[in-house]
């Protein structure tokens, strides 16, 4: 039962956004975060540096639509 549980906790994750590096991974995250949007990063390659290395904003899927729109307002 609670290993059922801790896979679907899991998938509920959804990238919205893509950032090209650490820098400004960490601003959206921080614009989102602001607006009460619960955000995780990760990034796409684990053999680069956090500057050379692209990240993936992920937020629960419950919020990306809101995402999405704090996202379009802020001109991401």
């Amino acid at each position: 039962m609670y290993r059922v549980l801790i896979k679907e906790a899991a998938s509920m994750w959804t990238v919205v956004y893509l950032a090209k590096n650490k820098k400004i991974a960490d601003k959206v995250n921080e614009l989102m975060s602001r607006e009460g949007v619960l955000v995780k990063l990760q990034p796409v390659s684990k053999n680069t540096g956090d500057e050379d290395s692209y990240f993936e904003i992920l937020v629960l899927e419950s919020e990306v639509e809101e995402a999405h729109n704090i996202l379009y307002e802020l001109g991401y």
